[in-house]
């Protein structure tokens, strides 16, 4: 490994790089990290569902409606929060159970992000196909952890304009997302590390999902709440 490679890694496992000979020792080290981390991210998860318990309720119950009324999802994203943004689509395109919804990511087709990257700009990329897909009743949806990428931003805004349903999903402070008024709905994740802030948010998104499924479960088939005598 050489020095550059260090400088690069040393600070997710320090002790790897240290000098250290002893290959139960390692393993021993290696698995209290794991474990830190296991910790750390479990934490962050609980607090993140607690802080944003009242927003998930409201965004999922507007979600439902806009799905009730035929309206369509866009989720998009860059780097990791792109292939977050995936999963994301794909949990309400294509669940495992419950009801299919229709849901797109915006970065999938490759002919149509490089076109418009080359074309009109990387900025655009995003809202030049919330224009090209998008109606009045439809949601938005930018996944990301700085929470001010500016083609994110721009989509956002967009799509504000056009009457959809906007929401963010960042990490550190909210970033632009948290104080943009076209941004509807921002789930915010309080970390410094862009591992934990993408754990947290893919829990935050399956709750939304869950959410939407419940509004959307059919009377008949709804539990009963205690205290229900019919």
């Amino acid at each position: 490994m050489t020095s550059a490679d260090t400088e690069r890694t040393g600070f997710l496992y320090p002790f790897i790089d240290a000098d250290e000979h002893d290959p139960e020792s390692l393993l021993a080290d290696l698995a209290k990290s794991a474990q830190a981390k296991v910790h750390e991210s479990s934490a962050l998860q609980r607090s993140t569902l607690d802080e944003c318990a009242e927003l998930v309720a409201s965004a999922g119950a507007q979600m439902a409606e806009r799905f009730a009324s035929g309206g369509r999802m866009y989720a998009f994203g860059n780097g990791g929060s792109s292939t977050d943004a995936a999963t994301f689509a794909a949990l309400f395109a294509q669940p495992i159970t419950g009801r299919p919804l229709p849901a797109m990511n915006l970065a999938a087709d490759q002919a149509v992000v490089t076109a418009l990257g080359n074309d009109v700009g990387f900025e655009l990329v995003f809202s030049r196909q919330i224009i090209a897909h998008a109606s009045s009743r439809d949601i938005a949806v930018a996944m990301s952890t700085s929470g001010s990428s500016a083609d994110l931003m721009m989509a956002l805004g967009e799509a504000s304009r056009r009457g959809l349903m906007t929401i963010g999903f960042a990490g550190y402070e909210g970033g632009q997302m948290a104080t943009s008024s076209e941004v509807g709905y921002c789930f915010v994740v309080r970390s410094q590390s862009i591992h934990r802030i993408q754990e947290s948010q893919a829990l935050l998104g399956y709750q939304l999902w869950a959410t939407v499924q419940q509004h959307l479960m059919p009377a008949e088939s709804a539990p009963h709440r205690r205290g229900d005598t019919t």
